[in-house]
This record gives C-alpha cells, structure tokens and sequence, in this order.
C-alpha cells in the first residue's frame, strides 16, 4: 500500500450506510475512499454491545491497515455500540494519529435548531431504540432545554428496503403503523430522526403518513456537511486524506449480491471485492 494513498474509511454492518456514503461522494467527491460493508455478519442490530464493539473494531482495524486516517461508522448500531470504545480505549493506545466518527452526533446537534415544541421522534433499529444513544446525546445538547425524545423499533423496514420492496402496499402498511405508533404515544413530535442509514430510501413513503410540518432528518446530507466542516477545522487531518477521486468497495459477503444491491443504494455500478475480518 503507498503512503500516498490514504483514503477516508466509511464502515456499515451492510448497505445502510451507503445512503452516508452517496452524500460523501456528493459532497467531498475529490478524496478517495474505501467502503467496507460487514455483510456477512450484519444485522448488528440484535447482537450485544460486546460483539458489535469487536466486529467494528475488526473492520476499523483492517481500514487503518488499508491505508486509512479517518473513518466514518456510516452505521447507527455501531455508532450507539462501539463508537465510544475505539474513541477512548483503542485510538490512544494503538492508533494515536488516527479518528473515528459516528453519525448519531451530527444529527442530534440539528435538532435545538429545529424542534420548537421540543418534543422529537427517534425511528431505528431495536438496537439502536435499546441502546438510548438518541436520547443521552439529546440530552448532552440541550441540559438547560430539556428534549423530549420518543422512539420506535421499525424491524421491518430494512428487509422491505434490501428486498427492493419500497413501493410496495407492504412498505406502506409498515411505515403507516410505525408513524401511527410514534405519534400515538406522542403527537407534540414536530421533528423525527430516521435513525437508521437504510430508512432515506423509504423517505417518499414516510412523507405520504408524516404529518404536516413536522422535520424529517435524515443522515446522509448532514453527515457530510459535518465532515467537510471536520476537515475545515483540523487541517492536519485534511492533508492526511488523499484526492485522486479513487473509490474502493469491500464486503465479506457474496460480491455479487452487494454489487446488486449497492446499485439501488447508490444509484450507480460497483464492482466489490471480498475480505475477511476477524
């Protein structure tokens, strides 16, 4: 590997976090970077805070030795799981030059800015909903304006998203009685986070049952805007991620079946190679 090839790493436990990815390249489109997607392991979503700690730090390591100085967990359940592990016990000791960012941060630190009722729905994965990431990151923000935070488990919609099903009567039905469950519990919601990195490609069917006026977040946009704002703020970083544009794609699944189903997330032709981690 040259030392002048020093991408910017983008992890998912599977496709979700392509949706980070596809806004990346939107926004920052002159660096190169390498996506590694777990998919052979993935959900992460029902699996303990210990194992998603390992299979993240698994793939950070194997992006570090790819030649990586940043990476971004395009991954909510990595995020809420294992972000703040490799932050304070792995990167001091083993990686002192290198970062590691999450999502669920960026998108919490929109919301003092949007709610004015100050109430906010959270719609994620069961792992993420247990984990109360949303809600404790919420909280940091706003100490002195206390935020209402109400989530919801949505388990079906990421099949019906990888399955190709997003204008289906079954993706309808599910978003329906997932909104009509969010805002049962709590109609004063005026800003809703879609908490997982899959969710934005059922942002047409969510808006036919959000109601009027409410904010819907979702990722992708506002993690990019927060890199490029990172990278503006720590020059060294910057000038440790090369530009040449280059873009490398990794899965320890079938290529083929995340070749398929990364040309429905991105919207483009992939071509990916296999790699083992652990």
């Amino acid at each position: 590997m040259s030392d002048n090839y020093r991408p910017i790493g983008v992890f998912d436990s599977g496709y979700g976090g392509l949706t980070i990815f596809k806004e990346l390249l939107r926004e920052l489109p002159q660096y190169d970077y390498i996506y590694l997607g777990d998919n052979a392991r993935n959900p992460y979503g029902t699996r303990s805070f210990e194992v998603v700690y390992d299979y993240t730090r698994q793939a950070v390591f194997q992006l570090f030795e790819q030649g990586c100085r940043l990476v971004v967990l395009a991954c909510n359940t990595a995020s809420a799981k294992a972000l703040r592990n490799i932050q304070q016990l792995d990167l001091p000791v083993t990686y002192p030059d290198r970062r590691v960012l999450g999502v669920i941060r960026p998108s919490v630190e929109m919301i003092p800015d949007l709610t004015k009722t100050g109430h906010v729905g959270v719609l994620g994965t069961k792992g993420t909903v247990l984990s109360e990431s949303y809600p404790m990151e919420i909280a940091k923000i706003s100490p002195d304006s206390p935020i209402y935070v109400t989530q919801v488990a949505c388990p079906m919609w990421v099949p019906i998203v990888e399955n190709n099903l997003i204008d289906s009567p079954g993706a309808a039905f599910f978003v329906k009685q997932n909104l009509d469950e969010l805002f049962g519990k709590d109609p004063l919601i005026d800003t809703v986070i879609l908490g997982c990195t899959h969710y934005p490609l059922l942002t047409n069917v969510i808006r036919q049952y959000l109601p009027e006026n409410v904010h819907l977040l979702t990722q992708g946009t506002i993690v990019a805007d927060r890199l490029k704002d990172y990278l503006f703020r720590y020059p060294e970083m910057e000038l440790n991620c090369s530009k040449a544009g280059r873009r490398e794609f990794f899965t320890t699944e079938s290529t083929a079946n995340f070749d398929q189903l990364a040309n429905l997330f991105l919207g483009s032709e992939v071509k990916s190679r296999h790699i083992k981690l652990g």
